[in-house]
């Protein structure tokens, strides 16, 4: 007989819930995982609890809604191969950055090449930008931006002077100080800073911060370095995981899928998009704030996210276990599973603290784990 939802479900898990004593910001944050901000991303320390505690025995390991990579970076951290699959570009970029090997000495001289080459900007100023980028930045920050882009294909690792200038540019925006998630539209005034309690003024310039997050990328890298496991790699797959062919035979998955009209992925790094002109196919987002909760809303990504993790299980060796985080107040997750073809084994809940100012208050976010048949 199988066991009933009551049996399944344990009520908390404390050893998960860790409060900001156990678990600071300084550790939450170790080495590549702060290579650029993420809205709702995994902490890394559960992706290394969940994978010690139901994959102790794998050793390639698949996040079919990979985001911002931090189930990849946790995987090659405990010695493991590890794949990723996402729809954004942004995001495939920041986790092949984030996931490569490099020639250290290399990556380290490219990098304080480009920011020699910066104190040339007053002598080379590129032509003033239009559009959005004009629209969300000071003159002066985004010919800044725009000269550091001009830079990047002259050197190997121009995928790290991307991040670098994604996660500049995300700073040196026309906002808030509080509102660096999804700002409205652009502040170009004074405005009383419910962050620094005091009247604060829009950056108006960026080449500070393209230096200080240049040298804190290679002290990052260099860090991950020195705890990835040895002759491991992680593969990058940007797609529909609807779709895709998935490469090989993954011994589990750890994930944690878009929560439905929560965030929209695209827009979060929109700056880095217009910047760096990638692909956006923000129409294949499951789950975007944008669609809302209508019951239509709620259905469509019901059978997008069960359609994907059938495609994925097609993709897992016998009985593999499925590991999956979400908040799953509306217990959906019992039929996209099912629909899936994934049995449930158990289902415990853990409590997020939210620790920062706007964001703060309860939370509780679901971990169930399944199998595949």
């Amino acid at each position: 007989m199988a066991p009933t939802q009551d049996a399944l479900y344990r009520e908390f898990d404390l050893d998960l819930s860790w409060s900001e004593r156990d678990l600071p910001e300084r550790e939450r944050t170790k080495h590549v995982h702060r290579l650029h901000p993420y809205l709702g991303k995994f902490v890394p320390q559960l992706v290394e609890a969940l994978l010690a505690r139901h994959l102790p025995r794998a050793r390639n390991v698949l996040d079919p809604f990979a985001g911002s990579g931090t189930t990849l970076v946790q995987s090659l951290e405990s010695g493991r191969y590890a794949t990723g699959v996402d729809v954004a570009a942004f995001n495939c970029l920041l986790m092949q950055v984030k996931t490569a090997e490099y020639n250290l000495f290399t990556l380290e001289r490219e990098l304080r090449d480009a920011l020699r080459r910066l104190k040339t900007f007053e002598a080379n100023r590129p032509p003033r930008p239009t559009g959005y980028i004009s629209q969300w930045f000071a003159p002066r920050a985004a010919s800044e931006l725009v000269f550091f882009r001009s830079l990047i294909g002259d050197y190997e690792h121009a995928d790290v002077l991307r991040i670098v200038l994604a996660r500049a540019a995300r700073s040196a925006r026309r906002t808030t100080h509080f509102d660096l998630d999804f700002p409205r539209e652009p502040q170009t005034g004074e405005y009383w800073c419910h962050k620094h309690r005091k009247v604060c003024r829009p950056v108006d310039r960026a080449e500070h911060f393209l230096r200080r997050y240049a040298l804190d990328t290679v002290a990052r890298i260099h860090e991950f370095a020195r705890v990835r496991g040895r002759e491991r790699e992680a593969q990058v797959l940007h797609g529909d995981v609807r779709e895709l062919d998935l490469p090989g035979l993954f011994d589990g998955v750890v994930t944690s899928p878009p929560y439905p009209g929560l965030i929209d992925y695209h827009e979060q790094h929109r700056y880095a998009y217009e910047l760096l002109g990638l692909d956006d196919r923000r129409d294949l987002e499951l789950g975007a704030a944008e669609r809302g909760v209508s019951a239509k809303a709620i259905r469509d990504y019901v059978d997008g996210i069960a359609a994907a993790l059938s495609n994925v299980r097609r993709a897992l060796r016998p009985l593999a276990r499925v590991v999956i985080v979400v908040n799953d107040r509306r217990d959906l997750y019992p039929e996209i599973l099912e629909r899936a073809g994934l049995t449930i084994e158990t289902r415990y809940q853990r409590h997020v603290n939210r620790r920062t100012g706007r964001r703060a208050g309860e939370f509780f976010e679901d971990i169930i784990v399944a199998r595949a048949g």
